[in-house]
């Protein structure tokens, strides 16, 4: 009898994950042909654009550039000027101090030459204290802003004090340590401006790694893979979710959040859906969420766009530890989010959203990691009992090795081949390497960040904005400070 029962336990575990890989399989490979077809739009209709038009154009909507900055004095001044280059008509650059309890206020004071200012605005959203805000008396620095507030414990609340502020209806919200293409406003208005049937709440690109590039007064100069493993894996990691996943969910409008460190959204739509939630762990996504709910049940017909090129490169983590912080709070948000929202899963009321981006989330993002746990699991029993059929487990293990070093390399190719951002194929050919090892150094550690960061909303660890310790960027300034000082040292 109990053989009989374990037989059918045995056989339903097999069978409901032979039919959940399987459609995994599937969505995988029907989002690399709907991300071929919407890239080659894409392209098609870029040629059709003149970028310097649209530099002149007296319609072009104003934006602003929202950035909040926890404790980042050793990377602000090179960030902000970097947001300082930024080529649009209209725009303004918000830098939130979010009570940094290092130098980050008073190196932009001294390098801006800023002054505090009297300044009205409406906190429509509710928000921290805001202590000062403060403006450049040089010209040159006449778009910058600095919010002083005290510390929100979220880079929610941070982002809410600048909105509160914010002169124009777009804003486009980034990290303070992330590093923004010069003509990133043109590229990401331009579905708000193209698009003559939907109203577009949200815009979002491609982000990649900046460990290993060389930066020269906020600049890229040369794109380059991350030398070191975590950062390159995480390059694969984006591309693949970006260049293939984000961009073939764009071509059905079905774009399930827009990154927090590069997004472009409707100010006015952010606002009446309540801006971000401070007490969420990812409020880019609850964001997105929230507008879309919000534009359900007030009749916009609404649109979320990607597009494909890269426009925003940010520092990932390098250290296990630092990387184990961040993916435990992404999938604490994501547990969040699918608590908060779960009225929305397969509610035909939030259309699209509640049919296909909930229920993909719940079954291939939520319940991947505790899926895939459990396998392991099951599989180390069925070894341990010597149940275990090696030539089926085999196989399919050889199979599905393949096909995610299939996914990936095809993301990472067709990235190359279509936008050339890397000069040597030596270069495409390191990164095309890491798929090989994803499966057994990468992987393992995302799933079990990803259990942690579960365990963690299931006992209510207490939120805070966490210690990112950047290391700053490979910049042209600091590679001759390194050079004098080694020249000095051989002189000694």
């Amino acid at each position: 009898m109990e053989e009989t029962i374990w037989e059918h336990v045995q056989d339903f575990f097999e069978g409901a994950v032979f039919v959940y890989g399987t459609t995994l399989l599937v969505v995988y490979a029907l989002l690399a042909i709907m991300s071929l077809i919407a890239i080659t739009r894409f392209k098609r209709r870029e040629k059709n654009i003149d970028d310097e038009k649209m530099l002149g154009s007296p319609i072009a909507p104003g934006i602003s550039v929202i950035a909040p900055a926890f404790n980042e004095g050793l990377t602000i001044i090179g960030n902000v000027r970097s947001l300082l280059t930024l080529n649009y008509p209209h725009f303004e650059i918000i830098i939130v101090n979010d009570g940094s309890s290092d130098d980050t206020l008073e190196q932009m004071i001294v390098e801006f030459e800023l002054v505090k200012v009297d300044f009205a605005f409406s906190a429509r959203i509710k928000t921290q204290p805001v202590r000062g805000v403060y403006k450049s008396t040089n010209s040159a620095y006449s778009k910058l802003l600095v919010i002083d507030k005290v510390n929100g414990k979220s880079k929610a609340d941070a982002v809410n004090a600048a909105i509160n502020i914010a002169t124009f209806n777009y804003f486009l919200c980034t990290d303070v340590d992330c590093i923004l293409e010069k003509n990133t406003l043109l590229k990401l208005i331009k579905p708000v401006m193209s698009e003559e049937k939907k109203r577009v709440i949200a815009t979002g690109a491609t982000l990649r790694m900046v460990n290993s590039c060389d930066v020269d007064e906020g600049v890229i100069t040369r794109v380059r893979p991350p030398r070191q493993i975590l950062p390159r894996f995480q390059e694969m990691e984006y591309l693949r979710a970006f260049v293939l996943g984000k961009m073939g969910w764009s071509w059905i409008n079905c774009v399930p959040n827009v990154s927090g460190g590069l997004g472009l959204f409707d100010k006015e739509v952010a606002i009446k859906a309540g801006g971000y939630d401070h007490k969420s762990f990812g409020e880019d996504m609850e964001l997105m969420t929230r507008m879309v709910r919000y534009a359900y049940d007030n009749k916009i017909d609404y649109a979320i766009r990607y597009i494909p090129i890269t426009l925003c490169w940010t520092e990932g983590p390098s250290t296990v530890k630092i990387f184990m912080r961040q993916r435990t709070r992404w999938s604490r948000g994501l547990s969040q989010l699918m608590f908060a929202h779960i009225k929305m899963l397969f509610n035909p009321r939030y259309g699209r959203m509640g049919l296909i981006v909930f229920p993909y989330n719940f079954f291939f993002e939520l319940l991947a990691p505790i899926i895939e746990f459990l396998g392991v699991i099951y599989y180390i029993v069925l070894i341990c009992l010597g149940m275990i059929n090696w030539h089926f487990a085999i196989l399919l293990l050889i199979f599905v090795y393949t096909y995610s070093i299939m996914i990936s390399t095809t993301a990472i190719l067709w990235d190359q081949i279509t936008f050339r951002y890397y000069k040597s194929w030596k270069e495409v050919a390191s990164l095309c390497v890491m798929p090989f090892y994803e499966m057994i150094l990468y992987h393992p550690m995302i799933m079990v960040f990803a259990l942690r960061g579960y365990y963690y909303f299931l006992t209510g660890k207490k939120h805070t904005w966490g210690n990112m310790q950047r290391k700053g960027f490979n910049t042209t300034a600091a590679k001759m400070a390194t050079a004098n000082n080694n020249n000095t040292q051989a002189v000694k």
